[in-house]
């Protein structure tokens, strides 16, 4: 290789030392490359050919990964398949005339089965692995029976034996399927849809296959904010009244009254903020759910059968009102939380100014405190010199006697007189002196 080749690394091209590994022309590769990567594959439709039956369970996996591996591993070593990876979100199993695929979703996981349905018309679906011996991994959420026939005169009949109340039929893919269901559940408490074909092909089966599934499974879970709405709704009513009152009370409530209506705003903002945290997961999966809902409705494009509801308009008229309530509650706690947040500012801010006004009239009468001590100390000050002066003048007296001043024709009277406003004047510098410098310092 000479200086102007480049190699091209390989995936069996040993990586250089602290990187992974490397993609095209041997540049490294970003950690979640293959991930974002293969998200787009990683739900593969099924190649499906009519006459099938396929029947859908979804299990709300509330005990973790771990129960819902165990019964995917028991039922891989029944059938004698190897179990898949604790990691995997997708697994495959061959149940003989048919197929078993497990996926992981974010909080439940669904098993598909596909396998040979009787070509006459009405007969139920034989051979489905889902017994007295199937470990279930968690609750059932949902369930979907899927029989997927040619159509005819004699399997367009199959219409007549749906609940005519809620009947849903279209055309889909272009005309070239008819869709039917009633959002009922069947004796075995699954949910029936007749897939009538007109000529599509397996992958195009498969991936219509798909979307219906989600349509069923996506508006269950999508409908279990609604009980938790309708939960919280009573308790919202109640805390909306309460502050409603507390509210009334800020307007002649005393400051220093505040404390025990500041006490009450704080604890049932403490509830409604639980409420909120509890019910946040709830809501935004909703939420979630009726987007992926909508998106699949959109992307069956239907055409309407004269007669018939489509599967658009009859869940809107269902699911859509539920799926408000949600949101409205949702709504409601939060402007309630910030009403209630809004309502402690507010008490907190008159508190706050009533602390302010206490303490500009204690410093005003420590001020007025600050002058009655000046001026008493410049009292003291005064008398304090008289004082000092007497006793020093009168030790100048006791001096002057001992020395006898008449001698030199000055009587002691007279020196002791001289010697006071001296010794007045002097005690008063010093005092003054002393005082600057403490006031310096």
């Amino acid at each position: 290789m000479n200086e102007t080749q480049t190699e091209i690394q390989t995936p069996e091209t040993p990586a250089a030392p602290g990187l992974a590994r490397h993609g095209a022309f041997g540049f490294p590769l970003h950690p979640s490359r293959a991930v974002a990567l293969g998200e787009i594959h990683a739900r593969p439709a099924p190649s499906i050919s009519a006459p099938r039956a396929l029947i859908k369970l979804c299990f709300m996996t509330e005990a973790g990964s771990t129960v819902d591996h165990a019964a995917l591993a028991e039922l891989s070593r029944r059938h004698g398949a190897a179990p898949p990876d604790r990691q995997a979100r997708h697994h495959t199993i061959q149940t003989g005339k048919g197929s078993l695929r497990w996926e992981r979703h974010t909080e439940a996981s669904t098993y598909l089965w596909e396998g040979p349905l009787s070509r006459r018309p009405g007969d139920l679906p034989t051979g489905h692995p889902f017994g007295e011996e199937f470990p279930p991994p968690g609750t059932l959420i949902a369930g979907v029976r899927m029989e997927i026939r040619k159509h005819s005169p004699a399997t367009m009949k199959l219409v007549d034996s749906f609940d005519p109340a809620t009947l849903c039929c279209s055309l889909v893919e272009g005309g070239l399927a008819v869709v039917v269901t009633d959002f009922r559940q069947d004796a075995s408490g699954l949910t029936r849809i007749l897939v009538l074909d007109k000529g599509m092909t397996p992958q195009r089966t498969g991936a219509l296959a798909q979307r219906l599934f989600d349509i069923e499974i996506y508006r269950t879970l999508a409908m279990l904010g609604l009980p938790l709405a309708q939960r919280l709704s009573p308790r919202l009513r109640k805390a909306e009244d309460q502050l409603a009152e507390l509210t009334h009370r800020m307007r002649s409530i005393d400051a220093g009254d505040a404390e025990p209506l500041l006490d009450e705003i704080t604890a049932l903002a403490a509830d409604l903020e639980a409420d909120a945290a509890s019910s946040l997961y709830r809501f935004g999966a909703s939420r979630a759910y009726d987007e992926i809902v909508h998106d699949r409705l959109a992307a069956l494009g239907e055409e309407p059968v004269t007669g018939y509801d489509t599967w658009l308009s009859f869940l809107e008229r269902r699911v859509a009102p539920a799926m408000r309530t949600c949101r409205s509650v949702e709504d409601r706690l939060a402007n309630l939380s910030e009403k209630l947040a809004r309502a402690a500012t507010l008490l907190r801010t008159k508190v706050d100014v009533a602390v302010e006004k206490q303490n500009r009239d204690l410093l005003h009468s420590m001020n007025k405190r600050a002058k009655l001590q000046l001026r008493l100390q410049q009292t003291v000050e005064g008398l304090s010199v008289a004082a000092v002066s007497y006793y020093v003048v009168g030790l100048i007296a006791y001096v002057v006697k001992g020395i006898d001043p008449k001698r030199f024709g000055v009587p002691d009277t007279a020196v002791t007189a001289l010697a006071v406003p001296v010794v007045v004047l002097a005690i008063w510098a010093v005092v003054r002196r002393i005082r600057r410098s403490h006031s310096d310092g």
